[in-house]
């Protein structure tokens, strides 16, 4: 297992092995060395940024890249709202990624996975994946990393930054469950 050292990570790590989703976590400590040769799309040509998971399932193989964002709710009128979902990458995300895929080939396909801590137990309206860990709520989101690029705009050019604009990131992001990795059942019962 790898050193897990952000909650997001953990809090996912826990949501995996409570749903008995086979995988291995990535020592993201290291960086892989490659040759130019082997990945035509990586940034530096020697190093990839590591991602977190490998998600093994029949129905697919996922390279997973969490990214955790904090979620503020706002109420109004009784009811709770999420704020904007933040979805931002760096350049290095999306080139390394985009390598990472290529080196594993047709049977793994990238994604960005947005793990969303709230800060407090959001209604079922907002998300349909939701779980606690450690006293803390948790919302899943999976974008695929050609859904992702398809859509993205530059966030900051300063930061290296992109993100999906609001209402594409609502169409093109899914519940993890819907990869038909976990039983949707499960999931919505949360992994307590």
């Amino acid at each position: 297992m790898a050193q897990r050292r952000f909650h997001y990570e953990q809090a996912f790590e826990h949501y995996l092995r409570a749903n008995r989703v086979p995988y291995v976590a990535v020592d993201e400590a290291r960086k892989a060395l490659t040759s130019p040769h082997m990945h035509p799309v990586s940034p530096a040509g020697d190093a990839l940024k590591s991602f977190d998971f490998v998600v093994y399932s029949p129905e697919g193989n996922l390279l997973l890249d969490v990214k955790g964002r904090k979620c503020a709710l706002r109420r109004s009128a009784g009811r709770s709202a999420a704020g904007r979902l933040e979805s931002w990458v760096t350049d290095e995300d999306v080139e390394s990624l985009a390598a990472w895929e290529h080196l594993f080939g047709s049977t793994f396909r990238a994604m960005f996975l947005f793990l969303y801590w709230c800060e407090a137990q959001p209604p079922d309206s907002l998300f349909q994946e939701v779980f606690a860990f450690r006293d803390r709520w948790y919302a899943l989101r999976g974008v695929d990393l050609s859904e992702y690029r398809r859509c993205m705009v530059r966030r900051s050019d300063r930061w290296g930054t992109w993100c999906v604009p609001t209402e594409a990131f609502r169409r093109i992001s899914r519940p993890f469950a819907v990869h038909r990795l976990v039983r949707a059942d499960a999931a919505a019962a949360g992994a307590n």
